[in-house]
């Protein structure tokens, strides 16, 4: 049985296949259409997903929609008009969206899947936003039970949800409505201190290890009335999402003592105090939302999903302080990952299909679920280049890449199938040694061309990740931070009062390019099991230098999606300043710069 999974017009729009309960398949549209969080009907995604698994034309029995366009529809309509008359130009703006194009999801998928060659099935199904989330938490993990918690900005009317997982079903028993959103809170935060919304929220997160939570108790006096159970209501006077066409306001700017930061102007303290205090109060508002999670089930294990879960700092927190013993969050926690859940929603519920946990393995195939491309096609394309390249033989490839990572080159990968959801695991990644405390700033002026506070992520070897860090914890999809062990840590303290530059350049570690200013790290241990390519290259690595970790980030530049396809992985190194590019077997290089 084939059954499609499709996620679209918010942000990040994406299919899924399941095939007899298994995920084979899953890519997000913006790889293919190059617009980053594309929100449109995923037409290259879906093609991907059944034609790479050779789905017979009369071979998809279902089809599930992430949400419920209808309930939806009725929210958004019911909160403008409760705004009239200053909601209208909202309002108009909304409308053609909806009447042209949302309202018709049965009709845009019979013509999607006719146009592409295959006969649409009689199962259209619609879930709920937040069982879309929940069941991409739960039926992947390895549990057999666990409490669920997803969070985001909002679905149909729930904003956040409590749950739980047993077997073959999950139960919502608790939520949280619109327009009240943890999801919505941050990224007004993140729309008042200068950055995109659905878009750069990661952003704020980052910086606020450089601020002071000075802001904290205003926020908790004024915007947000937080209760035991972590629910809570914001005071509404202060946000414009409900009918106007900003997140926020002038009395917003007031209460935080200036107007919203000009999108790339410089970075105050004023904006890394504001994300500092937004970031503590999130982690303040999950804590309790998990704490009431573990009150309602008693379960000892956790499952997260929803944009907040991609916090990574917050996920870290709530591992180390507990209640719960282990956390297992969704890797495309966010809405591409509900087209994922949406499909296993109703293998496991409309047709009762058991589910089998061992405890210990999840059902993600960590997370490469993307298009992958045959060392033939790429030596073609190369020769059409008329690029210097070079063919890795098996035995040599690991530590020929080891070694240039050992000698301070920035080498882009590409390799294998492409990770599905926000995070570069290993096969769409840009690497670089974690010794080098210039490898942030090399990466992020030549390469990235992003802000210069943007820290880099470690990829270390599973089995050694507690010589390194705090972790005693798998972590295979980025989405927790752990410290820095202390043995580590340089003894140098940071200077709050320093300007941001020379608090950049602080040697925090023994591994600087991966230490956050508060000695944190977004941590990706890679096991042999999922990724036995990287985790023999993190090998070689370590036999060459002793040190099991390397710089991973995403292969892509500011403002761009992770590359899908040979010809963006080549475009994207040609301009800029990684040294050599990794193409499967073939290493290339730029002139002066042979392997």
């Amino acid at each position: 049985m084939n059954i499609l999974g499709i996620s679209a017009y918010y942000h990040d729009a994406a299919a899924c296949l399941i095939k007899d309960g298994e995920v084979v398949a899953a890519a997000q549209e913006e790889r293919f259409t190059r617009k980053k969080h594309d929100e449109s009907f995923p037409k290259n995604a879906i093609r991907y997903c059944l034609e790479s698994q050779g789905v017979a034309k009369d071979g998809v029995d279902a089809v599930v929609f992430y949400d419920k366009p209808l309930d939806k529809f009725v929210r958004i309509l019911k909160t403008h008009f409760a705004m009239a008359p200053g909601s209208l130009r909202a309002f108009l703006k909304a409308m053609p969206k909806w009447v042209q194009r949302n309202l018709w999801v049965r009709l845009e998928i019979a013509e999607t899947l006719s146009d592409l060659g295959f006969v649409p099935p009689e199962s259209v199904l619609f879930t709920e936003h937040h069982e879309s989330h929940a069941a991409s938490a739960f039926f992947p993990s390895p549990f057999s039970e666990a409490a669920i918690v997803t969070l985001d900005g909002v679905g149909e009317w729930p904003t956040a949800t409590i749950g739980v997982g047993e077997g073959n079903r999950i139960r919502l028993l608790k939520e949280q409505n619109f327009p009240h959103s943890l999801g919505l809170l941050y990224s007004a935060f993140t729309y008042y201190t200068g950055f995109k919304v659905n878009s750069d929220e990661y952003k704020v997160m980052g910086l606020a290890p450089y601020g002071e939570p000075r802001y904290v108790d205003r926020i908790l006096k004024e915007l947000v009335s937080l209760n035991e159970d972590g629910s809570f209501k914001l005071n509404m006077r202060y946000f414009d999402y409900l009918g106007g066409l900003r997140m926020t306001n002038a009395a917003f700017a007031e209460l935080f003592e200036g107007p919203v930061r000009e999108p790339e102007s410089a970075i105050t303290r004023h904006t890394m105090d504001v994300a500092r205090s937004i970031q503590e109060v999130t982690e303040q508002i999950v804590e309790r939302v998990v704490a009431e999670a573990h009150r309602l089930t008693g379960k000892r294990q956790l499952c997260l999903a929803g944009g907040v879960a991609l916090n990574c700092v917050a996920n870290g927190k709530l591992l180390r302080k507990g209640p719960f013993e282990k956390i297992w969050i969704a890797p495309a926690a966010h809405d591409a990952g509900a087209a994922l859940g949406a499909a296993l929603l109703a293998w496991h519920h409309v047709h009762d299909r058991p589910r089998s946990a061992d405890g210990v393995m999840d059902a993600m195939h960590g997370c490469y679920l993307g298009p992958e491309f045959p060392p033939e096609q790429i030596e073609s394309f190369l020769r059409s280049q008329g690029c210097q390249y070079r063919k890795l033989e098996d035995a040599e490839w690991a530590p020929a890449i080891a070694k240039l990572i050992a000698a301070g080159k920035i080498v882009g990968m590409f390799k294998g199938r492409m990770e599905f959801g926000p995070r570069a695991l290993g096969n769409r990644s840009i690497l670089a040694d974690a010794r080098a405390a210039d490898s942030p700033t090399k990466i992020n002026r030549s390469i990235k061309f992003r802000e210069s506070f943007r820290p880099f992520a470690p990829a270390v070897l599973e089995e050694h990740a507690s010589d390194y860090f705090e972790l005693a914890h798998e972590s295979p999809y980025m989405l927790l931070t752990a410290l820095v062990a202390p043995a580590r840590r340089t003894a140098e303290a940071d200077d709050p009062a320093a300007p941001l530059g020379e608090r950049l350049a602080r040697v925090r570690s023994d591994i600087p390019g991966v230490t956050h200013l508060d000695y944190s790290a977004r941590v990706q241990t890679v096991s042999r099991a999922t990724n036995p390519r990287f985790h023999a290259l993190l090998s070689a690595f370590r036999d060459l230098t002793g040190y099991g970790v390397v710089i991973n980030t995403s292969l892509n530049v500011r403002g761009e999606p992770i590359v899908c396809r040979p010809e963006e992985a080549y475009r994207c190194f040609m301009k800029t300043g990684m040294d050599h590019m990794v193409l499967e077997c073939y290493l290339v290089s730029k002139p002066g710069r042979d392997a």
